[in-house]
């Protein structure tokens, strides 16, 4: 019986698949990096105008007007072209072409995640209310008007809480208050009952004097004595 010449698949690699080589062809961003580059020195070299450059010179503008247009065409072409060298110089030493196209794949993933975790969002079935069950219904319906009231007693809670601790404040002044009073008002009352003895005192002592002179008189009145 012949061999079957059937090969069977090769296996999957459990490694991830390599990145993607980095483009080094200024994208998106590079691109706008070179065009900010260009409109700032165009704006730099309009300043740098032949009005302004021949105010700085103005008897050489007067008398050899050509000769001063052509070192101020020599000395912009030089300026230009300097500037451009030393950019160029920045994005090579720094690899900004590569880094920035790198920031545009990265960006470009993550919109690309973003938008397929919202298809898959929008993809996934909804609980149908008729699918529940009585239970999960009357929880459903019920715990918003619960939360809502469980809301509403806490913040009743908290107010009755400050008003008895305002209470337990205003009682305490008053008990001492009333400890005061009764401390006055027992030196008040020790006051009436010195004030009392006094008046007894002298009450008896006074009754005892009238006493004594009505019996004298009653003698001086008996004929003979």
């Amino acid at each position: 019986m012949a061999e079957s010449n059937s090969h069977q698949p090769p296996a999957a690699s459990p490694s991830p698949p390599p990145p993607a080589p980095i483009p080094q062809s200024p994208g998106p961003r590079a691109s706008r990096l070179n065009q900010v580059f260009e409109q700032a020195l165009a704006r730099t070299l309009r300043a740098n105008s032949y009005a302004n450059f021949a105010g700085c010179f103005p008897t050489p503008a007067r008398h050899v007007p050509a000769s001063l247009e052509g070192v101020w065409r020599q000395l912009n072409a030089k300026l230009e072209a300097n500037a451009k060298a030393e950019f160029d110089d920045i994005i090579a030493e720094r690899d900004a072409v590569a880094h920035l196209n790198e920031l545009d794949r990265l960006v470009g993933d993550a919109r690309a995640r973003k938008e397929q975790e919202g298809e898959n969002a929008e993809g996934q079935e909804r609980t149908v209310a008729h699918t529940l069950g009585a239970e999960d219904l009357y929880k459903a319906h019920l715990t918003p008007y619960l939360q809502e009231a469980q809301s509403t007693l806490n913040a009743r809670l908290e107010a009755t809480h400050a008003e008895n601790a305002e209470l337990a404040q205003t009682v305490q002044a008053q008990r001492l208050e009333i400890e005061r009073l009764l401390s006055h008002l027992g030196l008040v009352v020790s006051d009436i009952e010195g004030a009392a003895t006094a008046a007894t005192q002298f009450s008896r002592q006074h009754h005892i004097r009238q006493d004594a002179i009505q019996m004298d008189e009653e003698a001086k009145a008996r004929p003979g004595l």
